[in-house]
């Protein structure tokens, strides 16, 4: 039942959220931004984030989950109607902010509460049906967002949009007693520092694994709208493409519950990482549909299966009472690299007037990460 509810809750609000990102490219394109501007707004999206994720963390391991996760679901809320009430660029920047930032508290505060439920040897299989309905929300976040731009127009998507995290809200009060309070043993907040968690061997080799698969599937939602719009392929299309990413995502995480059981963790993600590293290289050369499609397919294989390992690892290696702020520092890492990146990835495709060689940079970083996360596995088995 616990489960159940937090799984509900994820594809709400992250429908919303996922949704909102491909809106806001193709209405910032809609008003002639430029790939620099977008990656201006994505950017915006993972700022305050990145400053307040360990915060959050920290709040949440205090009071436990209930009141982070309402108010974040008040404000993200609130976020995705404010670009139906000011349809300008500014409208936009403000909204990238707040989205993003209420979305954080949502995704700590749900990460905790997942890695609160069952014991120590079901933490695997948790994530890896927590992480299912990530690829749910990601599925119709794009294919909702694209229909809807199609038929109603960019400013009435986002009110459609705002629902879903009112429905949230709605199976918050009415199931308060599925969410922990408090989980585990606090920890003394004088002793909370965030570089003794980086010099934990299994933890930092997490984090450093996690970084490089969020930024990849974080590239995708930035550049993916970018790129369709310049070989002329509409909203609805561009949702599609999407659309088979997070079906991959949810296939292959249909299937993880079985494969956590038999598959080390970071096997996982030495694998993860070159398909992903592959999908990406091959980007540059397809333009049509079908390809496309499949390209997107293989990517979310790549990326989809590795992030419930990835949890697994952080939550198993974290201090008693500091898981909440564990989570806060992966969310922390995961957002400055979303912050910088799609800045630096606009500005080169800007000046290089296309995005292959961004496509190729991501293969680059992707593949050195294998070689990493296949030493990595060597080191733990020993």
């Amino acid at each position: 039942m616990k489960l159940a509810v937090i799984i509900s809750l994820t594809v709400l609000t992250h429908t919303g959220f996922v949704g909102s990102r491909m809106v806001i490219s193709l209405f910032a394109i809609h008003q002639h931004a430029s790939p620099l501007t977008i990656g201006v707004l994505m950017a915006l999206y993972a700022l305050l984030p990145m400053l307040l994720a360990v915060t959050a963390g920290r709040l949440i391991d205090r009071v436990g989950t209930l009141r982070p996760l309402a108010w974040s679901g008040v404000a993200l809320a609130l976020g995705l109607a404010l670009p139906w009430l000011w349809p300008a660029m500014p409208g936009l920047y403000l909204a990238a902010t707040l989205i993003g930032t209420a979305f954080m508290v949502v995704h700590v505060s749900l990460n905790h509460a997942v890695g609160a439920l069952g014991t120590p040897a079901d933490r695997a299989v948790n994530f890896s049906w927590f992480s299912l309905a990530f690829s749910i929300g990601g599925f119709c976040g794009p294919l909702l967002a694209g229909f809807s731009i199609d038929s109603i127009g960019h400013r009435s998507a986002f009110l459609i949009l705002a629902a879903f995290p009112v429905a949230a809200l709605l199976i918050v009060h009415f199931n308060r007693g599925a969410l922990p309070h408090r989980h585990g043993p606090r920890a003394d907040s004088r002793d909370h520092r965030i570089v003794d968690l980086l010099r934990e061997p299994r933890l930092r080799g997490a984090f450093i694994a996690s970084a490089l698969l969020a930024t990849g599937w974080d590239l995708y939602t930035f550049v993916t709208p970018i790129y369709g719009s310049s070989i002329g392929l509409s909203a609805t299309t561009i949702g599609v493409i999407m659309g088979s990413f997070a079906a991959a995502t949810f296939a292959v995480r249909l299937v993880m519950p079985t494969l956590a059981r038999r598959l080390r963790e970071w096997s996982v993600v030495t694998a993860a990482l070159v398909i992903s590293g592959v999908a990406y290289s091959l980007f540059p050369f397809v333009s049509q549909l079908p390809l496309l499609m499949a390209l997107s397919f293989l990517l979310g294989v790549g990326l989809g299966c590795a992030q419930p390992m990835i949890m697994a690892l952080l939550y198993s290696a974290s201090p008693p009472g500091r898981q909440g702020e564990v989570v806060g520092v992966r969310t922390t890492l995961l957002n400055a690299s979303h912050t910088f990146l799609p800045l630096a990835f606009g500005a080169l495709g800007a000046a290089l007037g296309g995005m292959a060689p961004v496509y190729w940079l991501m293969t680059a970083f992707l593949l050195s990460g294998s070689v990493f996360a296949h030493r990595r596995r060597d080191r733990d088995a020993r």
